[in-house]
């Protein structure tokens, strides 16, 4: 084992020949068997063990045999001890979840302090199958199956493909102690239930299941990686990006079959969970919306519209006589012209003495009107948006500039009538959105 765990590591984890690494030893077989495979190729790390304080001296002998083995080795430990139940009570979660959050906290913790990039976790093979068939048991796409991965940006796996009974016997054979956790026996927990009355009975049916399970592994995320280039191909062409809002076009997503599947793709990143809502979208009427932790999706008309949701800003900010800028919320200048001069969309001219100073910039309210330039009668904001056929994400982001509680500027879009040059006008302001 150790000549092929080498061969692995040449070929497979080049990185962890290159700088300093932390293990995380519980203990057990697997992660003990890990710590003399790197030792013994010369690997640089360090150990860090966590007692949870959930099986009293066990525990505590646990956490002591991980010391004995860094002390053998001449290696650096870190050792911390866990609150697991006021954990679990406090963030109203499981053991599982609870122990499994405290640990790779802390683990971050370690790296950050002392400037390590890698994390290596002792997962097998039979680790691996033990999540294909929790995954196939609760219902799950291609990435269920797929296994635990061998890599991510923080953390390696270098013995996934050994099994536990490879393990066990290299320890064996090398006289190498280890400590059992007999909480590992407990088939109440989903995990050990599959591994002590399901996987047996596969490989009975099969020697070679194992085996032949990791194959199929690499088949399936040679598929998915077939598949996921086709999904950022196509989003890339279907997703347009303007102001931090995406925007893609319900059409083109009817015309993708299987459509539910391809919307499961391009917006599993963002949280989303409720895919019948998400695909009943397409059929909505405008203004309907799907939201995750962190982002909202929008029907409006012919598209469907994803944001990052944000806290909705209340805020009034002030703009005293004779102020010549404001940068928030929004880039205002104001000066004092003698004359009209150009105009776009983003310029206004009023007649200075009309104004009510200070100035307010602030956000659309319910119940807002104003006198749109050009006409003599008054319209209500939520009517002019509208008919301008804004989205809801767009007039939420409105800003207006006002005179005490009226509206002289719908920012970037309309000026007020009230507020106009006329002939008796003596000082014109004008005001730039810059």
């Amino acid at each position: 084992m150790l000549e092929n765990f080498r061969n692995h590591i040449d070929l497979h984890f080049p990185h962890l020949k290159e700088g300093k690494f932390i293990l995380a030893c519980s203990g057990g077989v697997d992660s003990v068997v890990l710590a003399h495979l790197c030792n013994s190729y010369r690997l640089d790390f360090s150990i860090a063990h966590c007692n949870f304080k959930l099986r009293g001296e066990q525990s505590d002998k646990d956490e002591e045999l991980v010391r004995d083995l860094a002390e053998n080795l001449g290696k650096e430990i870190f050792v911390t001890t866990f609150d697991t139940h006021g954990y679990m009570a406090q963030h109203k979660t499981n053991l599982q979840i609870a122990a499994r959050e405290l640990r790779y906290n802390w683990f971050s913790q370690i790296m950050a302090i002392h400037n390590i990039k890698t994390l290596v976790t002792a997962h097998h093979a039979d680790d691996s199958l033990e999540t294909f068939l929790i995954n196939l048991s609760r219902g799950t796409g291609i990435e269920g199956l797929t296994g635990i991965p061998s890599h991510t940006d923080t953390i390696s796996r270098p013995l996934l493909q050994f099994s536990r009974s490879e393990i066990k016997r290299y320890a064996e054979v090398n006289a190498i102690r280890w400590r059992e956790d007999a909480s590992n026996e407990n088939t109440k927990y989903l995990r050990n239930n599959i591994r002590h009355n399901i996987i047996p009975k596969l490989k009975e049916l099969n020697p070679h299941f194992l085996e032949n399970f990791l194959k199929t592994q690499e088949y399936l995320r040679q598929t998915q990686e077939i598949s996921n280039q086709q999904i950022v191909q196509l989003r890339k062409q279907l997703f347009s990006k303007e102001d931090g809002i995406e925007k893609v076009n319900i059409d083109s997503l009817l015309a993708l079959n299987p459509t539910k599947a391809y919307l499961f793709h391009f917006l599993r990143e963002y949280g989303f969970t409720q895919w019948d809502d998400i695909y009943g979208l397409l059929s909505a009427n405008s203004g309907k919306e799907v939201h995750s932790n962190t982002h909202r999706l929008l029907k409006d008309r012919d598209f469907l519209l994803l944001k990052p949701k944000v806290l909705k800003n209340t805020e009034v900010f002030n703009i005293d006589d004779g102020q010549e800028a404001v940068l928030e919320p929004i880039s205002l200048k104001f000066s004092t012209v003698k004359a009209i001069g150009e105009t776009s969309s983003k310029i206004i001219y009023v007649d200075k003495e009309t104004l009510k100073y200070p100035l307010t910039v602030r956000k659309c309210q319910k119940g807002d009107y104003f006198y749109p330039l050009g006409m003599s009668g008054k319209k209500k904001i939520s009517k002019y948006f509208k008919d301008e056929k804004m989205d809801v994400f767009a007039k939420e982001n409105q800003w207006l500039v006002c005179s005490g509680n009226n509206i002289v500027w719908i920012i970037g879009k309309r000026a007020d009538e009230r507020y106009k040059i006329t002939d008796r006008t003596k000082e014109i302001l004008k005001i730039t959105l810059e």
